[in-house]
């Protein structure tokens, strides 16, 4: 029996309030002093998005927002402030539907709620918009991290995301540098000797999911997660979140289809429910 044992660390930084305009990682700086927290080669931190986008001004005040007719229509049907539906129509690329309370859209080519608008942990009257290049962000956090602490890391800037048919949040990465955020597992072989066709590691997400148990989605304070001894392959890059295409999505393919299926019959003339 292999007697080695495999264990990673998580530890949830603190931090006050960040502001509109804070510079991030000075505020991280002294928070890991403060926790007595010092990054070693390898660590890698999980941000939030809201800490990330307040930080870059990506804060709106709903008062200056003046909804057209198409965000007071759909904000009435989907229940949503007609001024916070403009801003889900201007940041998202498609809105592929809803449910009272949120707005079903394609974000930045990824699955989001009203875009990725967080109304919670922002001021009142005021929301949050998603990073405008999370990616960016995290590559320009963590070069400046590496230079203060001497030593290679990875950033993930992360979300929460509910998932189809199930209740409750998991993790989602919306931009990673440092490392590789998806593994290729292909070629690899099971418990049985029997070789891996399709499958695919989601390293950054997972990552953000287990952060997420100490991030906490209130007001708990903890924008930043460390994580050390993760399973993750170091690089000096910035590489794209790997996206699939809505047609090759076990998901929303299907959805798909069966909305042309609906179409063609609606065309015919024929009832749908009757197939």
């Amino acid at each position: 029996m292999n007697s080695e044992l495999n264990s990673i660390q998580m530890f949830g930084i603190k931090t006050p309030i960040i502001r509109a305009g804070d510079d991030v990682v000075q505020i991280l700086e002294a928070a890991l002093k403060e926790a007595c927290v010092e990054p070693l080669e390898g660590d890698i931190f999980v941000l939030a998005e809201s800490a990330v986008a307040t930080s870059e001004n990506r804060v709106v005040e709903l008062e200056q927002i003046k909804p057209g007719e198409r965000a007071v229509a759909l904000g009435e049907e989907y229940e949503l402030d007609p001024r916070e539906m403009e801003l889900v129509i201007r940041e998202c690329d498609e809105i592929f539907g809803g449910v009272p309370g949120a707005a079903l859209t394609i974000t930045k080519g990824i699955l989001a709620p009203n875009a990725g608008i967080d109304a919670s942990n922002a001021p009142e009257g005021h929301v949050v918009l998603l990073p405008e290049d999370p990616r960016k962000s995290a590559e320009n956090i963590r070069k400046r991290l590496e230079e203060r602490y001497s030593c290679r890391l990875g950033v993930i800037v992360g979300d929460s995301r509910t998932q189809p048919l199930r209740l409750g949040c998991t993790g989602l990465a919306l931009g990673v540098s440092g490392f590789v955020s998806v593994e290729d597992a292909r070629g690899a072989f099971d418990i049985f000797g029997k070789p891996l066709h399709i499958t695919h590691k989601a390293v950054a997400d997972n990552l953000v999911s287990a952060a997420e148990l100490l991030m906490g989605e209130g007001g708990e304070m903890v924008p930043c997660v460390l994580i050390r001894g993760a399973p993750a392959k170091l690089i000096d890059e910035s590489p794209e979140m790997p996206k699939i295409s809505m047609e090759g999505c076990m998901y929303f393919g299907n959805v798909i289809k069966a909305r042309g299926r609906k179409e063609e019959s609606q065309k015919q003339g024929q009832n749908p429910e009757s197939k």
